[in-house]
């Protein structure tokens, strides 16, 4: 059914008289409400292992993985050719390698089902099941919440399904979707959801998405929504037994995005870092000398080796660093080459945030960018074309 475009008509209560004639539109789309509603949780939970069952076309965890907390991402699903399919949508692009994240991702891809028991799915902050459990016959609904709830057990679960309560004002039809094994009413969902939340030590409150039209407010959410916490406290108290090692799924598509946890891409990072600063600083000088005596070189001391700063007039060039990067040796020419100090370099945030120590920087841009003898400088020529790339 097109939920963006969905006639009024067999209303049975007498209160939704005015809204017969109209035509419902959500804005958003409601698959993108419900895909944003798990966006923003993830905003303000930042959980690092994400699961999504029943993930279909894995729009959902194309979604999840530009948010930056998360390292571990794994869709779980029954139709393992729509997974073959939109697996390449999950790839890292060219611009993932130009900027790595902060912190490893790993996407995978498994067929299987949410009512299997697989220990790859162990110890995750954050499962979601959205528009997944009216899709279960009555014997995996069963075993549903033993499997999600009580053998995965992850900090937190978000289960989304039809609220049955708007369906009148929908087309005439007995569910929602073909495949819909059931849709519960609010009062059935809730009393599940608060059944399962009491068994398996949870707490659960609810929400959901797809606001009704004006006449029709009692009807609730087009899309319920349970949000289910882990009960840390009582779970810290309970004796849980050791659980073996369970694996059924299949992996259809597993990749790693760069990061700066790599070694490579960290390098590459703190390599074009420096160059870009140390050109910064080039052009700062050369505009700096050109205000005084129109770029005339003619009089710089020759290269004798020394980190010493020749002149006071390389003054301008600091004006844009801050006061903690002032009190760092600064840039000299001495010639025609110009010096920039390794320990300057480790003051600017970036190259801190990328590098332990000194030594650190210095290892990973030995090979790239020419220092001086003692390694304590970068040198470029003062006449050099910019190379920032």
């Amino acid at each position: 059914m097109d939920e963006n475009n969905l006639q009024c008509q067999n209303v049975v209560d007498e209160n939704f008289e005015d809204v017969t004639s109209t035509v419902i539109k959500f804005k958003p789309p409601l698959y993108k409400q419900r895909y944003q509603f798990v966006k923003d949780l993830v905003s303000q939970h930042e959980p690092k292992k994400v699961a999504d069952l029943g993930c279909g076309d894995t729009s959902l965890l194309w979604l999840l993985k530009f948010h930056k907390c998360i390292e571990l991402l794994v869709g779980v699903d029954t139709n393992k050719d729509k997974l073959q399919r939109k697996k390449y949508k999950l790839s890292p692009l060219i611009g993932d390698y130009l900027k790595p994240r902060e912190r490893t991702l790993t996407v995978t891809l498994y067929h299987g089902s949410a009512v299997e028991r697989d220990s790859s799915l162990l110890g995750f902050d954050l499962v979601t099941c959205i528009e997944l459990i009216e899709h279960l016959e009555s014997e995996d609904l069963a075993k549903f919440p033993e499997v999600v709830f009580g053998f995965l057990a992850p900090a937190m679960i978000v289960i989304s399904t039809p609220n049955s309560e708007f369906n009148p004002l929908f087309p005439a039809v007995t569910l929602r979707d073909s495949d819909h094994k059931f849709e519960w009413n609010r009062v059935e969902f809730q009393t599940w959801a608060l059944d399962v939340a009491s068994l398996y030590n949870y707490s659960v409150e609810f929400t959901g998405v797809g606001e009704p039209p004006a006449g029709a407010e009692d009807v609730g959410y087009c899309t319920q929504i349970g949000i289910f916490r882990k009960n840390l406290t009582k779970a810290a108290e309970l004796c849980v037994p050791e659980q073996h090692s369970e694996h059924v799924y299949k992996v259809v598509y597993t990749t790693t995005y760069p990061s700066l946890q790599q070694k490579k891409y960290r390098q590459y990072a703190v390599v074009s870092e420096v160059i870009s600063q140390v050109y910064s600083m080039r052009r700062d000088l050369l505009e700096s000398l050109k205000l005084q005596d129109d770029g005339d070189f003619e009089d710089l001391p020759e290269d004798t080796g020394t980190t010493e700063v020749p002149y006071q007039y390389l003054q301008p060039v600091l004006t844009q660093f801050s006061t903690n990067l002032e009190k760092t040796p600064k840039p000299f020419c001495i010639g025609n080459v110009f010096y920039v100090p390794l320990e300057r370099l480790f003051s600017l945030p970036k190259v801190k945030h990328l590098c332990i120590n000194i030594e650190m920087l210095k290892t990973l841009i030995a090979d790239t960018v020419m220092l001086n003898s003692d390694g304590s400088a970068v040198m470029i020529d003062i006449h050099e074309e910019d190379n920032d790339d």
